[in-house]
């Protein structure tokens, strides 16, 4: 399976929910994906306003053949960089989470271990307006398990990315 497969075969399941740019977006992704959302809560009455609740996400997409410890770094620290230069914490921001989506040919063991212990967080003024998580899933297209599906690397944050891609990415042979 080819990475611009399955990028296309990834793309759709976000389309319901996200904005989704494949043209002019951040070297050295192929496609982005964002997503904003604002609540506001009331007690009985608009008039009675209790608060404002913004909640954001930033997913960047990037396909490689191979991943390496010094390539996954600097993806790591381009998205993160990037996400967090689109946060704007005030009263009422929730969270704002940066999200990371490999699809690689080929990664070594080294790389698989990192993925897993890769961690960052932000909180923007003690947690009172918001804080930041950063999601990584990498798909292994080279390896494939006994359904048909990309071997699936990811942090403790980015699970959820790791079953939505299982679910939409099947060999198509």
């Amino acid at each position: 399976m080819d990475s611009f497969y399955a990028l296309n075969q990834i793309l759709p399941a976000f389309q319901q929910y996200y904005t989704i740019k494949k043209e002019d977006v951040t070297p050295p992704f192929c496609a982005e994906a964002e997503f904003r959302s604002h609540n506001e809560q009331y007690f009985l009455v608009r008039s009675a306003h209790i608060a404002d609740i913004d909640s954001n996400e930033f997913v960047y997409f990037a396909s490689l053949s191979d991943l390496t410890d010094e390539k996954l770094d600097e993806l790591v620290n381009t998205a993160w960089n990037t996400g967090l230069a689109k946060v704007h914490p005030q009263e009422g921001h929730r969270n704002s989470d940066v999200t990371l989506i490999i699809l690689a040919d080929k990664l070594s063991d080294e790389t698989k271990i990192k993925i897993k212990k890769t961690k960052l967080y932000k909180s923007y003024k003690f947690s009172f307006h918001g804080w930041s998580h950063f999601k990584l899933t990498v798909a292994d297209l080279g390896s494939f398990d006994a359904k048909g599906s990309p071997a699936l690397y990811s942090n403790r944050q980015g699970k959820d990315f790791a079953k939505l891609i299982k679910k939409n990415l099947k060999n198509p042979s």
